[in-house]
């Protein structure tokens, strides 16, 4: 379990907070990465009309499938979530509920913003700093590019604290419940590399930062720090400073 990073829930308690924040209906697909021992999964299949269950470990197959065995309507993928073929998942995900495996979480989330259009609504358990960097406002510590690309997205929101003895084995970090619920797609390709280009540094401009990317484009700094200029920020603003619509419009100024 631990080898894996995963803590599983035992307590039904959250289960059903968990379940009641997600407003799972009848018509709902949902995708549950990090199955575990299926206290959640059975939950899910409850009131859903499809899951897919992702589990890396396959040590609990017998475990989900003994779980899971009253349900017609749960497909089990015994498969790594970051290698998984999200977008050939049939029928297509609707939400994403899970207590997300904490080494891989603020990926998962990013991912399946840009590769499950059909995603309206996530409610994840996460650890407490990713939680609160998702959510971060610009101009704060925890504001970098998970912030951004989620944000662009969604609307993002730190719904609860979870005490760690919901999990066994009992987690070293706190942990929380983030809704996320989509606003619109997901940033095309030349603004996510843009935003990861700009936070690579974070000490450092936008505009240099941007310069020190690899393959930037010769005179990339001086139309970057102009193109800040004209947005009403210093030359050498740093990428902190900027709301996520900023990047959107900046990296619209760079590529015209």
């Amino acid at each position: 379990m631990v080898r894996l990073g995963q803590n599983f829930l035992v307590d039904r308690n959250i289960v059903g907070v968990i379940e009641r924040l997600a407003q799972l209906g009848p018509e709902d697909v949902v995708l549950e990465v990090g199955g575990g021992p299926g206290i959640l999964s059975e939950r899910l299949a409850e009131r859903a009309d499809h899951v897919h269950v992702v589990e890396i470990d396959r040590a609990l197959e017998e475990r989900l499938h003994d779980a899971l065995s009253p349900f017609d309507n749960v497909t089990l993928h015994l498969a790594d979530a970051l290698d998984l073929d999200l977008g050939a998942l049939d029928p297509s995900p609707t939400k994403v509920v899970a207590n997300l495996p904490y080494s891989v979480a603020a990926t998962i989330i990013l991912r399946t913003i840009e590769e499950l259009p059909g995603v309206m609504q996530w409610v994840v358990m996460i650890q407490r700093e990713v939680g609160e960097r998702l959510a971060a406002t610009p101009g704060s510590s925890a504001y970098g590019t998970p912030s951004v690309l989620a944000q662009l997205a969604c609307e993002v929101r730190v719904l609860r604290p979870v005490s760690r003895t919901v999990f066994r084995p009992v987690p070293r970090v706190d942990s929380v419940l983030v809704g996320l619920r989509r606003t619109g797609p997901a940033p095309d390709e030349g603004v996510r590399q843009l935003v990861h280009d700009a936070f690579a540094h974070r000490r450092k401009a936008i505009a240099r930062s941007l310069a020190l990317a690899p393959g930037a484009p010769a005179g990339v700094r001086e139309r970057a720090r102009t193109a800040l200029v004209e947005m009403g920020h210093p030359a050498d603003e740093r990428a902190e400073r900027l709301s996520p619509s900023e990047f959107v419009e900046l990296a619209g100024r760079l590529s015209g």
